[in-house]
């Protein structure tokens, strides 16, 4: 798949998804860099913003199947990845799958769920594989979570622990649309629902190609090293009690290398890696308690903290 393909069926899914979610171009960008990274999004907003919706577009624009979980306090492990039951007829244990099967899981309000019923998404997350009484089953690709929060509601919620949180590659907010936006919501749903007439414009195979794609990206000596100049940073900042991991550069990274393909780039660029550093970085730093009550502020932190590190120069970055 040559560059000028990649980047016409890239945009033929952000048309298609555009169909029927309005104005969120710049959030399905973030679930494309994810998927393309193989990672995990935190879509975080209040009710009735299109969370569900943007998923479930994403996942019949890519011919992917899609499951959908609405996370409570009564919740099992078992209820998410699955059980063994005894077959009478067959007189068997038989595996009855979970909804983690899958390929794109929407995990609907993920902190209403007790620690334990969160923790049965790691393995799955991290390694891609479902442990069932003693047994590993893998998980087909492609495989991304999709997990929404509601930040304004804290009644019955148990908030997500930071090696959890950690591993989320991105975590973005929907926002609310403009009034231009909001009609042309209004105007699109009064007939119908659009979602309903969506097709599929790209295969599993081809998400799947296009992955192997992305760690073949060129990443310059000067983008690793403003990179890391940045992650090393909130490690040392006097406002941030802990700062990024090791995992978080590395998710900064593969994240920079899959908008650079987006964008139809087989090289990352320092500004993929700026555009980043927001949705990577915010909800895996811990800010000095007098922060933590402010309105975004990892966010404005981390915008302060990028502005202080010298951007590599064209003619650096021109002699890879």
């Amino acid at each position: 798949m040559d560059k000028h393909e990649l980047e016409q069926r890239i945009s033929t899914v952000i048309k298609n998804v555009g169909s029927v979610v309005v104005g969120k171009d710049g959030v399905l960008e973030h679930l494309l860099i994810a998927l393309l990274a193989s990672g995990h999004v935190i879509l975080e907003d209040v009710p009735g913003t299109g969370k569900t919706l943007l998923a479930k577009s994403l996942a019949k624009s890519l011919a992917c199947q899609m499951r959908r979980i609405q996370f409570t306090a009564d919740l099992l492990p078992s209820d998410i990845t699955g059980i063994n039951y005894y077959n009478r007829q067959t007189d068997q244990f038989e595996l009855r799958q979970g909804p983690v099967f899958t390929n794109i899981l929407l995990a609907d309000e993920l902190n209403r769920a007790t620690p334990r019923t969160q923790s049965s998404l790691l393995e799955c997350m991290e390694e891609r594989q479902v442990t069932i009484d003693g047994v590993t089953y893998p998980l087909e690709a492609p495989f991304i979570v999709v997990a929404t929060q509601n930040p304004i509601d804290n009644h019955g919620t148990f908030p997500l622990p930071e090696a959890q949180l950690d591993r989320f590659m991105l975590c973005v907010s929907m926002g609310y649309p403009t009034e231009t936006e909001e009609e042309a919501i209004l105007r699109r749903f009064t007939a119908g629902n659009p979602l309903e007439s969506l097709q599929a414009v790209l295969s599993r195979q081809d998400i799947i190609e296009i992955q192997k794609l992305v760690p073949s990206v060129h990443v310059s000596d000067e983008v690793y090293g403003y990179l890391i100049a940045i992650v090393t940073a909130t490690r040392s900042h006097p406002d941030i009690s802990f700062g990024a991991s090791p995992r978080a550069s590395l998710q900064l990274l593969k994240a920079a290398q899959a908008r650079a393909l987006l964008a139809g780039r087989d090289y990352a660029l320092p500004d993929d890696v700026k555009a980043l550093v927001r949705p990577v970085l915010a909800h895996r730093i811990i800010l000095k308690d007098t922060f933590r009550g402010e309105t975004n502020g990892a966010d404005q932190l981390l915008d302060r903290l990028v502005a202080d590190i010298t951007v590599p120069t064209e003619a650096a970055l021109e002699t890879r």
